[in-house]
């Protein structure tokens, strides 16, 4: 039986990559990849006639079974992070992130162990949220050691001396898109905590994009276990500071924020999760204001992202200690993706 003719191609994955040529020459290499994915690692397909595979932003996950053994194919389009995606897999080897269980580099495919893709912290009470991704953090920030895939990734210092010579020169090829104290704020933080960042002893291995969404509950969640109810998924690894994971946590789900005053509830927010991990809450607030006043350039110079601009400068400027007055008010700000 063609068992990869029975995977439909996800709507949404397909609309993203149907866009350019390397997309559709992705997307039309798909079947043979997931046929060869099948055969290399002996698996079956373990799919309900007509339903649709998981997929994320730039990759297709495939529910199958190894020896009757439940598990998830992962087949990503191959772009920077998802080439690196695996080495820190193999580093974290099951603690705090989802496990490898083999991974091949010329197809940018993975096999993971499977998790309960119903469940993710993205409905989870913000309490709950809370205590998890803390101890999701404290797990995954593991320091260097001599294993060589530790040189396969970016410094976080590298990236904030980057941002001090891109920022200002996007900003104003952008024609000013917000006021200039602002992108100052951020080339603060870039100039202050990428030196320390390079120069301190604490550097760890950092899950860029540790949002409510890219946390999944395990299947045996609530049932006794070394492991948490929890793992975390989609790494985007590189090394640096802790704290700089803490932004994807303040960009989303900021409707749950306090109606009365969300922005004393977002700055309480990133003090909570920050203190949860084990980090220092100052720090964190520092580098969300550089990574959202990036976000922030990103969106501007892409049309059609209007509410995701106000959002990301909301959030940079809510941080910064000076909400600018003429963005719309927090419950009315988008979530990531809606305004894509």
């Amino acid at each position: 039986m063609n068992l990869h003719a029975m995977i439909p191609i996800p709507g949404d994955l397909h609309a993203r990559y149907n866009r350019n040529s390397a997309g559709r020459d992705w997307l039309a290499s798909l079947p043979g990849l997931i046929s060869d994915a099948l055969d290399r690692w002996d698996l079956t397909v373990d799919l309900v006639p007509g339903e649709e595979p998981w997929n994320g932003h730039g990759a297709l996950v495939v529910p199958v079974s190894q020896q009757g053994k439940p598990a998830a194919l992962k087949i990503a389009f191959p772009h920077e992070e998802a080439l690196v995606e695996r080495y820190a897999l193999a580093l974290w080897n099951g603690h705090g992130a989802v496990r490898l269980l083999a991974s091949d580099d010329a197809s940018c495919s993975m096999l993971l162990e499977r998790l309960d893709a119903s469940r993710w912290l993205q409905d989870a009470p913000l309490e709950e949220a809370r205590d998890a991704w803390g101890d999701i953090m404290r797990k995954l920030s593991i320091q260097p050691d001599l294993r060589g895939e530790w040189r396969l990734f970016d410094h976080v210092a590298a990236t904030a001396e980057r941002w001090s010579d891109e920022l200002p020169a996007e900003w104003d090829r952008l024609d000013r898109p917000f006021p200039r104290w602002l992108l100052e704020a951020a080339l603060e933080v870039c100039q202050t905590r990428g030196a320390v960042g390079r120069r301190s002893g604490t550097d760890v291995l950092v899950h860029t994009d540790l949002h409510f969404m890219n946390i999944l509950a395990t299947p045996d969640a609530k049932k006794p276990s070394l492991r948490s109810d929890y793992l975390a998924i989609d790494p985007q690894p590189q090394i640096g500071e802790a704290e700089f994971a803490v932004a994807p946590i303040l960009w989303n789900r900021i409707h749950d924020l306090s109606r009365t005053d969300p922005e004393a509830a977002l700055l309480e927010r990133c003090h909570d999760f920050s203190r949860a991990a084990g980090l220092d809450p100052d720090v964190a607030r520092q580098w969300s204001i550089a990574r959202e006043v990036q976000n922030a350039l990103w969106y501007a110079a892409k049309p059609g992202h209007a509410g995701d601009l106000a959002r990301s400068l909301w959030v940079a400027s809510t941080l910064a200690g000076n909400t600018l007055d003429s963005l719309p008010r927090a419950h009315d700000l988008p979530d990531p993706g809606e305004a894509a």
